[in-house]
């Protein structure tokens, strides 16, 4: 019984530590570097343009919520006006 106990423990401990953003983009020095999940290609060649005049560090991601259609976290090393021209272009409709 106890094993089972620290088990499931143990699961749900994984299963909320773990982050898991359905979307990610990781922008370096000007580039984008690594890409996530099931990007839209005009939010993809927006973010790369709004890169390019704008060079950045850092992640854009993308989380599931029950009430709103999705949310966007920006890392630190984005600006807030590169942030708001993110969140300008960013596809609400394909993420209900």
């Amino acid at each position: 019984m106890e094993y089972f106990l620290a088990g499931s423990f143990i699961a749900l401990f994984v299963f909320i530590a773990i982050d898991r953003p359905i979307i990610l983009i990781s922008f370096k020095n000007g580039s984008l570097v690594k890409t996530k999940g099931k990007i839209p290609q005009g939010f993809l060649h927006d973010c790369t343009e709004i890169n390019k005049r704008n060079p950045i560090n850092g992640t854009v991601k993308v989380y599931r919520n029950r009430f709103k259609p999705a949310k966007l976290v920006f890392s630190k090393g984005i600006d807030t006006k590169v942030q708001q021209r993110i969140r300008n272009i960013f596809p609400h409709k394909s993420f209900k």
